[in-house]
C-alpha cells in the first residue's frame, strides 16, 4: 500500500536522523574495540639472549663485533661506526657488493680517533680523516634507488683497485647525516613509508639465531658462522627458527618490530673467511627446506628465508648479554 503524504514527510524528516544515529553507533563500536585492544594486557616472554652484535660499517665488508651498540631508526651505531654507512661504488656511482667482488668481505673498515682505517689481506693499512668536507658528494645508486655519498678521494680509490685487482676504477663513499636516506618501502613494499636506511639492502636491522645457523650447519655437515649471513643482532638460548614467530620484541629499552623474513641470495655462498664464492652452498640446501608459503611467492619468489628483517619502534642501547623478550598483546 502506498504511504500517505504525512508518512512520507515523517520518513524524510527522520532519514538523516537515522543515518547520523547509525554512524554514531558505528563510531562507538569502533571506539569500544580500540579501547578493548588498548586495555589488553601486554605480556613479555623471555625468548633468548643477545649473544653477538655485529656492525658492518662498509657494505659487504667485514663485520665488527661490538659489546654494545646504539640502536637507531637507521640501524646500529657503535662510536663513529654506523652500519652500512660506507660503500664501494663504480665511477658512475653504482654500488659494488660481495656479489660482484667477493673479496670485499675480507676488507675491514674501522674508525679510531677521527680517522678511518682500511685493512685487507696482503695490503698496507690505509688511514685517512673521517671529516673531508671539501670532497665532492656523488650521486649513487643502490638497487636502483638514488642516494648520495661523500667521495673519499683518489688514495682510497687506488687502495681498493689494488686490493680487488680491478681493471676499472672504484670509489669509496660515505653517507652523512644531512643526506637524504633511502625509503625502505621503495625496496620492499612491506615496510612503512617513514622507515629509512643508508646503504643496507632494505632494513635497518637484521636478526638471526645461533640455533638456526647450527641447524643449517648440521644439514651441510659443515660448521658455518653467523658472519656468512651478515646479521646485526645474533640471538642465543632459543630453538632454531624461533625468530620467525617474534612479531615484536624488546631488548633492554629497545623495541623492534618484524617486517618480513630475509630472502637469501647468492651472497650467502661467499665464504667470509676466504672471500671465495662457490655459487651453490649453502643457498641450495636452504632452498630445500626454507622456501616461503605459496601465498607469499609474490614477496619472496624463489629466495629461501633465513633471518628476520626488523624496523626500530623505540631506539636505545643494546648490549651483548641482554635478555630478549617477545611482546604479546
Amino acid at each position: 500500500m502506498e504511504p500517505t503524504a504525512s508518512v512520507k514527510v515523517f520518513l524524510c524528516k527522520n532519514k538523516s536522523t537515522l543515518l547520523v544515529g547509525g554512524a554514531t553507533a558505528a563510531v562507538l563500536v569502533a571506539l569500544g574495540v580500540a579501547y578493548k585492544y588498548l586495555r589488553r594486557p601486554v605480556t613479555h616472554m623471555r625468548v633468548g639472549v643477545v649473544s653477538q652484535l655485529l656492525v658492518h660499517p662498509l657494505k659487504s665488508g667485514k663485520a665488527a663485533s661490538v659489546p654494545l651498540a646504539e640502536c637507531l631508526n637507521i640501524g646500529l651505531k657503535c662510536g663513529q661506526m654506523q652500519d652500512r654507512h660506507w660503500m664501494v661504488v663504480t665511477e658512475d656511482g653504482h654500488m659494488v657488493t660481495g656479489r660482484q667482488e667477493p673479496r670485499l668481505v675480507l676488507v675491514s673498515l674501522t674508525c679510531e680517533g677521527g680517522d678511518v682505517i682500511l685493512n685487507g689481506p696482503e695490503m698496507s693499512e690505509l688511514r685517512f680523516p673521517i671529516k673531508q668536507l671539501d670532497n665532492a658528494v656523488m650521486d649513487c645508486r643502490v638497487f636502483g634507488a638514488d642516494i648520495q655519498g661523500r667521495d673519499y678521494g683518489d688514495e682510497a680509490s687506488r687502495w681498493l683497485v689494488r686490493y680487488l685487482k680491478a681493471e676499472k676504477t672504484f670509489r669509496l663513499v660515505h653517507f652523512e647525516a644531512h643526506m637524504r636516506a633511502r625509503r625502505s618501502v621503495d625496496a620492499e613494499s612491506l615496510f612503512s613509508p617513514h622507515e629509512e636506511v643508508a646503504y643496507p639492502d632494505c632494513a635497518p636491522v637484521m636478526l638471526l639465531s645461533e640455533a638456526s645457523v647450527k641447524h643449517l650447519s648440521g644439514k651441510l655437515n659443515k660448521d658455518l658462522t653467523v658472519e656468512r649471513f651478515r646479521p646485526n643482532i645474533v640471538i642465543g638460548d632459543c630453538e632454531a627458527f624461533a625468530e620467525d614467530s617474534w612479531e615484536e620484541i624488546q631488548i633492554g629499552s629497545v623495541r623492534l618490530r618484524r617486517v618480513m623474513s630475509c630472502g637469501r641470495c647468492i651472497f650467502t655462498t661467499v665464504d667470509p673467511e676466504t672471500g671465495i664464492i662457490n655459487r651453490k652452498e649453502p643457498l641450495e640446501t636452504l632452498k630445500s627446506y626454507r622456501l616461503c608459503k605459496p601465498d607469499e611467492k609474490h614477496i619472496y619468489k624463489s629466495a629461501p628465508l633465513f633471518g628476520q628483517l626488523l624496523s626500530v619502534e623505540k631506539t636505545g642501547v643494546i648490549q651483548v648479554g641482554d635478555l630478549v623478550y617477545k611482546i604479546s598483546r
